[in-house]
């Protein structure tokens, strides 16, 4: 067969090659047939059937205004320091140039080949039409532009120079010229009057976009002041302004007064992720050490030094660019000042140049004696987990975390005998096993002993560490052969136990208590409800509270003896990670459990229907992935920002014993986030900018206390402007709105949280309408260009199964809740929309590095839309959780060979227990594994194994169409209905119409005027 070839349902070869996205090829695999429509969207959209785009009136650009203070920043090309090659300031790729040496001014606007200033839009690559084919009724009055040339087209989407607005400072909008709703007619229209869905802005096509730029480019985090999209990878150059991977603030440009902010209706915040993981290409964080003393700090606000604070009288006053504070400069940290004020020494101090650093501190910041990270694993060996292979899973998980594949390195030609060990875990690092089911066996696994050994803990009322802590806990490659040993042997020695009731929370206590003199980490494998012994549990969600006001309750805990022992893990430095197995989705309380690794920083693992040996890989990548990660433990963090702000609330998973108090943590680690919202206590002066630090203090893993500061900056205009609407980081607003939503699921009934998301956005939405579009006829949605997918991610979180309507189990509720607090904006932008690929129309260089630039070259990602799948279609989907391949009843035999092996031919012949895809020498498969494998270096903490999901033969097909968001399904609207429902009450906002509604249905304005801003 061959490895190239395209084939019919028939498995005949078709003759010729045509680019997949090239309207007039024959899809590869299956026979030629017409794109559909979405013949199933009606419902309000019938309504809305003349939608257009057109593009806005291009704005002036904005002057500059900030003084000469910041012009130091830059004293060397951006990008100097990358493996990449660095463009030149007079460099274009594409028509438009990388990047410029910034001016005077901190926020030196950067011209396009079409006049706009990225620097302002932050969209360099919105060359391309803002959306495609918008195009029935054009908005007037825009400035229009013809497509750049060599543009390319999906399949299905027209061509117009009305499709294109001015990059960066155009917004996106369609509807009527007026009031009335004429019959529908042009472009995109079907015959029965309804919207073509491609008509509305597309999520997967703004990633690819961004994707490919930054391909190409670097992101200069002073030169560029919007971040890349939050699902894109790219590689950051810090310039003293924290990369995004660190800080993401809602708007980059701030109103100086609170009532200007409100009359945009957006959150003013910062998430934050202060071990996010560096991406190739990044250089890793300084780490400096100030000895004794310390680093340099303000005596008023104790904000540590960082590139915005200025020097004056020739080096002696460092002025804090937070509370504008002189602090007077110690011999030690002296160094004299040029006749422009920079430090002589400037460029050889990381921490004046760099917005993210790390500090060695000394002893008084100290809660204990720092030591290596202690990795406790708490494995249950009931007979749940015994029984359904969970045991065996995690067992494997922890030796492939520990010890790879991999056996060891090779150093001078030594033998196999004096092969060193991998190291997986840093030096210092040590780890303990202990086991449970109604009683406990903790293990003494030293290297002086053949076989580890077993002591029984009978007494779970008063349970304490029989080894001590330093007994317990083992170098992990001093005693590899009685590890290894142990583990492999555990599934055979509780096979016979028939414990069926586990003791968790006594289990728990005891793992505390021998880490509570040094700190570390607890890894826990759980697979039925622990009902034996102190702490147990018992079948709260009966299903007679979902849906009414005291739904609530089960997504948290009642019960006072898990709050304590969470809350003394938090005080010791201890933080716990969950691996939950529920055979069948049962019941476990995650509301109870969960608590325990929410609060002290940790994470749960949750297979509600776990399967073996389906499952096994998943399970195994996630323990080695928790392993792996960057963590810190013992960890407090403090945000502090400039004058005029306060911090008016966190929102994650932490402890806070009092508001304003420091954040705590037992531990933290690379997939963690922190949303923070911030508030006036005064007015913001329009000539500063406003900072905001982050400062972490914590332990590594490898025994070190350190603070790591990220350091972020903002302009400041008077009144809301449209220049801060060209600095709205969607992600972010994104984020810090979702995690205010899981916070209030606790207080609020579900019903009105979903209420006031739609209010929200209608107030987004709404307050840019009237103040900054104002020329356009009123039956115009008018899209700010940096919110035209805002709508998308907002419905998509309304059907994630945190705040879906209808029934849905309260553990997974809770589950995603606590998910959605700890959610980076990369693994959140995944969850609430999907990326989406057809395997059978892949291009051959697709999946493969190009020849010219080396880059892997990926496939256009699809709408979330079942109008984008094709009969006898193969897909994969992946929302950052789970990874599915979708196969149609009538995919190609060739196709199934070629990427699953001879003799798979047919759906029924593939293994439903499939987790990744066999290596074979096909060039499908080859492409389908390297996009994979590419995916899983660009999520977050869950591993990315595939799931089979075969038309009509497996349930996941259920999950399949749950994540086509832009349909309508889980109890919400579709795409086009959900844009036609918010339109219609911008309208009613226009003209003072818009009045609160009791509707308990989706199909009118439900609820969309629930609550009023403050909008919880």
């Amino acid at each position: 067969m061959s490895q190239h070839g395209q084939y019919n349902a028939e498995g005949h070869q078709a003759a010729g090659h045509h680019t997949p996205y090239d309207t007039s090829q024959e899809p590869g695999y299956f026979p030629p047939q017409g794109r559909s429509s979405d013949g199933q969207i009606g419902g309000l959209a019938a309504q809305m059937g003349n939608m257009g785009i057109g593009a806005d009136a291009t704005n002036p650009p904005r002057p500059n205004k900030k003084k000469h203070r910041h012009a130091h920043h830059l004293d060397q090309a951006a990008g100097s320091q990358f493996n990449s090659p660095t463009p030149t300031p007079n460099s274009f790729q594409d028509g438009r140039p990388a990047f410029q040496q910034m001016g005077s001014s901190s926020f030196t606007p950067m011209q396009d080949s079409y006049g706009a200033s990225p620097g302002l839009s932050g969209n360099p690559y919105s060359g391309q039409p803002i959306t495609p084919a918008m195009t029935q009724f054009p908005a007037q009055g825009g400035s229009q532009f013809s497509p750049p040339p060599g543009t390319q087209f999906s399949p299905g989407i027209q061509s117009s120079s009305a499709g294109y607005g001015s990059p960066g400072f155009g917004s996106s909008s369609f509807g009527t010229p007026n009031n009335a709703l004429p019959t529908p007619s042009g472009p995109g229209v079907s015959a029965q009057g309804k919207v073509d869905p491609e008509q509305v802005p597309s999520v997967a096509r703004a990633r690819d976009l961004a994707a490919e730029y930054y391909l190409d480019h670097i992101y200069p985090t002073m030169e560029h002041h919007l971040p890349p999209p939050g699902a894109v990878p790219y590689v950051a150059h810090d310039q003293g302004n924290s990369s995004p991977k660190y800080a993401r603030l809602t708007l980059n440009n701030i109103p100086s007064t609170s009532e200007a902010l409100a009359s945009t209706a957006l959150p003013l915040g910062l998430v934050l992720q202060p071990l996010a993981p560096l991406q190739e290409g990044e250089e890793s964080i300084p780490v400096l050490d100030f000895g004794d003393a310390g680093p340099p700090r303000c005596r008023r606000c104790r904000t540590y030094i960082n590139p915005f604070m200025t020097f004056r009288s020739g080096g002696d006053k460092l002025v804090c660019n937070m509370c504008t504070f002189p602090n007077d400069v110690t011999q030690e940290y002296f160094a004299p000042t040029d006749p422009s004020g920079v430090r002589v020494d400037r460029a050889q101090r990381p921490e004046l140049t760099t917005g993210t650093v790390e500090y060695l501190v000394p002893k008084e910041y100290w809660a204990k004696e720092p030591v290596g990270l202690r990795w406790l694993f708490l494995i249950d060996v009931g007979q749940e987990a015994v029984s359904k292979g969970f045991l065996e899973a995690f067992c494997e998980g922890i030796l492939g975390a520990l010890y790879g594949k991999d056996e060891g390195h090779r150093q001078n030609g030594e033998d196999d005998q004096n092969l060193s060990p991998r190291r997986n875990i840093p030096e210092g690092s040590k780890v303990g096993f202990v086991t449970f089911d109604k009683r406990m066996h903790f293990y003494n696994c030293s290297d002086k002993l053949e076989r580890a050994q077993m002591l029984v803990m009978p007494d779970i009322e008063d349970p304490f560490v029989p080894l001590g802590s330093e007994g317990l806990f083992v170098d992990p490659y001093e005693s590899k052969s009685v590890i290894s040993s142990l583990l492999t042997q555990l599934p055979d020695l509780f096979a016979q136990v028939k414990n069926l009731e586990p003791a968790l929370l006594p289990t728990l206590d005891a793992g505390l208590a021998a880490l509570k003199s040094t700190g570390g980490k607890i890894i826990c494998s759980l697979s039925t409800l622990p009902t034996w012994g102190p702490g147990r549990l018992f079948l709260r969600d009966e299903g007679k509270l979902h849906g009414i006001e005291t739904e609530k309750k089960l997504f948290q805990t009642e019960h006072p003896e898990w709050r304590k022992t969470a809350a003394k893990m938090v005080e010791s430095g201890v933080g716990v990670d969950f691996f939950i197995a529920s055979a069948g989705g049962g019941y476990m309380d995650i509301a109870t459990i969960g608590h325990v690794s929410a609060v002290t920083g940790g994470e749960t693992f949750l297979y509600s229907n776990f399967t073996s040996p389906r499952d096994t890989f998943k399970v195994a990548q996630e323990v080695k992935h928790t392993l792996s990660r960057e963590t810190g433990y013992q960890a407090l963090m403090k945000v502090r920002c400039s004058n005029g702000l306060q911090v008016a609330a966190y929102h994650g998973n932490y402890l806070q014993n009092t508001f304003g108090a420091d954040l705590e943590f037992g531990v933290i680690d690379a997939d963690k986030s922190i949303g923070v919202m911030f508030s006036y206590d005064g007015k913001l002066d329009a000539k500063l900018d406003a900072h905001f630090q982050s400062a972490l203090l914590y332990t590594t893993s490898s025994g070190q206390r350190r603070v790591r500061c990220t350091n972020t900056v903002a302009s400041v205009t008077e009144g809301a402007s449209m220049a801060g609407m060209r600095f709205i980081d969607q992600d972010a607003v994104v984020n810090v709105i979702a995690k205010e939503a899981a916070t209030r699921m606790t207080e609020k009934p579900i019903k009105d949280i979903r209420s006031a998301l739609t209010e929200k956005t209608v107030d987004i939405l709404a307050g840019y309408r009237k103040a900054f579009s104002g020329t356009h006829p009123p039956g115009q949605l008018v899209l700010p260009e940096n919110l035209k997918e805002f709508s998308m991610y907002i419905l998509g979180l309304l059907k994630s199964r945190a705040f879906k309507a209808g029934h849905e189990p309260s553990d997974r509720r809770t589950h995603v809740m606590r998910l959605i607090k700890s959610m980076g904006a990369l693994e959140l932008s995944l969850m609430l929309y999907p990326r989406i690929i057809a395997l059978h129309t892949l291009s051959p260089e697709s999946g493969f590095p190009s020849l010219q630039t080396g880059h892997l070259v990926l496939p256009s990602t699809i709408r979330a839309s079942f109008s984008r799948i094709e009969n006898g279609g193969a897909y994969l989907v992946d929302d950052g959780q789970i990874c599915l391949l979708w196969l149609h009843t009538n995919v190609s035999p060739n196709l199934l060979e070629d990427l699953f092996g001879p003799g798979k031919s047919s759906l029924a012949d593939l293994d439903p227990m499939l987790s990744s895809l066999p290596v074979l020498d096909t060039h499908l498969n080859a492409q389908a594994r390297n996009i994979l494998a590419y995916w899983a270096s660009v999520r977050g903490s869950k591993a990315m194994s595939i799931q089979l999901a075969r038309q009509g033969m497996d349930g996941a097909e259920f999950e399949f169409a749950r994540l086509l968001f832009e349909d309508r399904n889980n109890e919400q609207q579709s795409y086009v209905d959900w844009l036609v429902n918010v339109h219609r009450a911008i309208q009613l906002e226009l003209v003072g119409q818009r009045k609160r509604e009791d509707g308990n249905g989706e199909g009118a304005i439900a609820g969309i005027t629930a609550l009023k801003p403050p909008y919880w």
